[in-house]
C-alpha cells in the first residue's frame, strides 16, 4: 500500500480540522441561542458567522482554503432549499386560496428588494462588478451562487451579502414586522422568505409551521423568478449601456 506524501496528510488533516471547527462552532451557538430563549442577536448563523470570521483572521486563513473545506455543506444546501417542499405541500390548500396576492407580493418584493441594495451602494460610489455581485442578494444561497457564476459576479461577494442579508432579516425582521402591525404569520413568513431566504425560512420555523412553509413558498419563487430573470435583465442591460 503506496503511502500517503505528508503534506498531503497534513492538509487532509487541516481541512477536516475546518470542517469539525464549522460543526463546533455552530452546535455552540446553537447552545447559547436556546439558552438565551431565542434572543434575536444570539441566532446561531450570526454568531457562529462572527466567530469562524474572527478566527479565520486571526491565524490567516484565507476564505477559499476554508471553502473547500466545507465543500459538503454548500453541496447541502441544494437538498435542503428542495426538502422546505414537504412543509409547503402541507399547506398547499391555503396557499392556493391566496395566489394572487402572493404573486403580486412576489413580483413586487423580488424587484424592490435587490434594486435597494444595488441603488444604494451605486449612490456610494460601487464599481460595476460590485453592482451586479449584489444583484442576488434576495435568494439563497445555491441559486445566488449560479447565478453569480452565470453573469460573472464575484461569488465571495455574493455569498457573503446573501448570507449577511438572510440574519439581518432573521434578526430584526419579525421584529419590525411586529412594529409594523403585521401579526398574520402568513405574511410573516413570505415577507421572510422573499427578504431573508434561507435563514429567514428558518427563522420564520422558529415561528410556527405554517409561517415556515409561506416563508418557504417566498424563498422559491424568488430563487426561480431572480433565476429565470436577471441573466437576461443584466445582458440586455450591458448591451444598453
Amino acid at each position: 500500500m503506496a503511502e500517503v506524501p505528508f503534506n498531503e496528510s497534513m492538509d487532509l488533516l487541516f481541512s477536516v480540522s475546518l470542517l469539525a471547527l464549522t460543526v463546533i462552532v455552530y452546535f455552540a451557538g446553537l447552545w447559547a441561542f436556546q439558552k438565551a430563549r431565542h434572543f434575536s442577536l444570539l441566532h446561531p448563523l450570526a454568531s457562529s458567522c462572527l466567530l469562524i470570521a474572527a478566527l479565520l483572521y486571526s491565524v490567516d486563513i484565507d476564505y477559499a482554503r476554508y471553502q473547500r473545506a466545507n465543500s459538503i455543506f454548500y453541496w447541502l444546501l441544494g437538498p435542503a432549499t428542495v426538502a422546505l417542499a414537504i412543509p409547503l405541500n402541507r399547506e398547499f390548500n391555503r396557499i392556493r386560496a391566496l395566489a394572487q396576492p402572493l404573486l403580486l407580493t412576489l413580483l413586487f418584493g423580488s424587484i424592490a428588494a435587490p434594486m435597494c441594495a444595488v441603488t444604494l451602494a451605486f449612490l456610494f460610489g460601487a464599481d460595476p462588478l460590485t453592482l451586479i455581485s449584489l444583484t442576488p442578494k434576495s435568494v439563497t444561497t445555491p441559486i445566488a451562487l449560479s447565478i453569480a457564476q452565470e453573469v460573472g459576479a464575484m461569488g465571495a461577494l455574493t455569498a457573503g451579502v446573501v448570507i449577511f442579508t438572510g440574519v439581518v432579516g432573521a434578526i430584526a425582521g419579525p421584529g419590525l414586522l411586529s412594529l409594523l402591525g403585521v401579526h398574520d404569520e402568513r405574511l410573516q413568513g413570505f415577507t421572510l422568505g422573499i427578504n431573508a431566504h434561507g435563514v429567514g425560512t428558518a427563522r420564520a420555523f422558529d415561528i410556527s409551521p405554517l409561517c415556515g412553509a409561506f416563508s418557504s413558498l417566498a424563498l422559491g419563487l424568488t430563487g426561480v423568478l431572480t433565476a429565470l430573470t436577471l441573466p437576461t435583465l443584466l445582458l440586455c442591460l450591458s448591451k444598453i449601456l
